[in-house]
């Protein structure tokens, strides 16, 4: 009796074909299936969700193509985007070759020096995007006409706070202090609003019901940060809440709570999806916007966290209101401390991994090595006021927090010359165009600086002034360097303690001319 139910047991176990017979198929192996149960299950929600009224949205098959690119796996993506950037720095190598040599010995000589030339370019990017080159592009960048200057590309309704560019420099982003984020395109300027969620949906989203006596979540906009591959904009601000958004949809998909203080500041790792945001709760907390999960928290500043920075590799520079500036090393669990001589650093970034710009409340601009623990090279009054500007003062108004800013003025005039103590010379942004050597910086002096950053850090040395009335509260370089973008306000960007009535709130575009 048991050899009996033994040899039905190995029966049941044979049937089906071997691997090695006809009848055998590896994508039929739920094994072999490269897709999880969870990209499946999300798969066939969105084969539910995309019916007839997607259909009736798009005509002349744009709707499949666009379902189809939804049902896109990330690896694919990633596939086909690599695919089609190396065949553009194929088509760039082969043009610069035809420019370069005439005549070849062989189609074959020919093909493989054209590979060399694109594992060359494709080197040297690598080299850029890590920091470890620098291109050289500010003695190219031309002296600005005199009829040359920022032109207002965005209008805002009140004080722009943040702007941001997309990786390939054709998209921008802006936040206001009403709330208002904006989604618009550099060249012809069309801008399309992204819409705020009711309570219900933030709160389905993750969101924490508002601390306080405040009833519903503050819109009003801090800071914003685009990743790298374009798929998510995040934002931060009063609510204590960082937003993820869809790019694509320009819809709210998820919020971060854990912050006890207005996030001020944001930023993505570049190539990835991790997330770095800063708060006035003096930490730095990390997420991932791809799985939208908390990862860590960052500790160690002692004042208010105003600004972030990150470049490829995972180490995140902040500065906050504590005169003091932090590497922060998050593999190893480490950081750096650097102390300002200024009374408080207002904004920061990386030259570098290994050098960075500060600007502080003083009107100074601070080169740093990670060598040294104080300034390489410090420019006094780097925004220093050379004309009267009227500057309305506005009693005890501040930020929820409790702090309020003071700026000494003679009967509500700024101080001219070289007077830097008033708010009007405060570096409120400095950025640096991508693995360059070309950075700028802006103030509510009038005027936004261009500065080339001298090799073997020898120092900052100027270039030229480029004016534009109101506070420049956010900055953004092109890659190319070609063009500039500034969100300027009549009021700066933490407070309302001062005020530029001829300012116009908005996003405002300047196009350099390089050689």
């Amino acid at each position: 009796m048991r050899n009996t139910n033994l040899k039905r047991k190995k029966a049941s176990v044979q049937k089906g074909p071997k691997r090695g017979e006809k009848g055998f198929a590896i994508d039929q192996d739920p094994f072999f299936d490269t897709q999880s149960n969870r990209r499946r299950k999300i798969d066939e929600e969105d084969d539910i969700e995309s019916s007839d009224e997607e259909s009736d949205q798009f005509d002349d098959g744009e709707g499949k193509e666009a379902v189809a690119e939804e049902e896109e796996t990330a690896a694919e993506r990633r596939k086909r985007v690599a695919e089609a950037y190396l065949e553009k720095i194929r088509r760039i190598a082969k043009r610069e070759q035809d420019e370069d040599e005439e005549e070849r010995e062989s189609d074959g000589e020919r093909e493989g020096e054209r590979d060399s030339l694109v594992a060359q370019i494709l080197q040297q990017e690598q080299m850029e995007e890590s920091g470890r080159a620098r291109r050289l592009i500010a003695s190219r960048v031309q002296k600005p006409e005199t009829t040359d200057g920022f032109r207002v590309l965005v209008k805002h309704r009140q004080s722009v706070n943040a702007v941001a560019l997309s990786e390939d420099d054709a998209k921008g982003f802006s936040a206001s202090k009403d709330g208002t984020i904006v989604h618009w395109d550099v060249d012809s300027g069309k801008a399309e609003k992204y819409l705020w969620p009711s309570e219900e949906v933030l709160r389905s989203h993750g969101a924490k019901d508002p601390k306080g006596k405040a009833t519903k979540h503050s819109k009003h906009v801090l800071s914003l940060a685009v990743s790298s591959d374009g798929r998510y904009l995040a934002s931060g601000g009063l609510d204590r809440h960082v937003h993820l958004w869809d790019i694509r949809t320009r819809e709210h998909i998820q919020a971060f709570p854990g912050h006890q203080g207005p996030v001020s500041c944001l930023t993505f790792r570049q190539g990835t999806s991790e997330l770095f945001s800063g708060s006035f709760d003096r930490t730095v907390k990390i997420w991932n916007a791809e799985d939208r999960a908390y990862i860590n928290t960052l500790f160690g500043h002692q004042g208010e966290v105003i600004n972030i920075d990150c470049l490829r590799k995972e180490r995140v520079l902040t500065v906050g209101r504590d005169r003091s500036m932090h590497l922060f090393k998050v593999p190893e669990e480490s950081r750096l401390v650097f102390r300002a001589p200024a009374s408080s650093l207002e904004c920061c970034c990386f030259i570098n991994n290994d050098e960075f710009l500060s600007g502080s409340d003083d009107g100074s601009i601070e080169h740093w090595s990670s060598v040294r623990k104080k300034p390489v090279h410090i420019v006094k009054n780097a925004h220093a006021l050379v004309a009267l500007h009227r500057v309305e003062q506005e009693d005890n108004e501040g930020l929820p927090n409790g702090h309020i800013d003071s700026t000494p003025t003679e009967n509500g005039i700024q101080m001219a010359g070289n007077y830097c103590s008033s708010a009007c010379s405060w570096v409120n942004s400095v950025i640096l165009c991508r693995s360059s050597d070309l950075a700028t910086s802006g103030a509510g002096n009038g005027f936004v600086r261009l500065w080339e950053i001298e090799s073997d850090s020898k120092g900052i040395r100027p270039l030229f002034e480029l004016p534009l009335v109101g506070f420049v509260n956010s900055l953004a370089f092109a890659k190319s360097g070609h063009f500039l973008v500034a969100g300027v306000g009549q009021e700066p960007r933490l407070g309302r303690w001062g005020r530029i009535p001829e300012a116009r709130n908005g996003v405002a575009v300047h196009s350099l001319n390089l050689v």
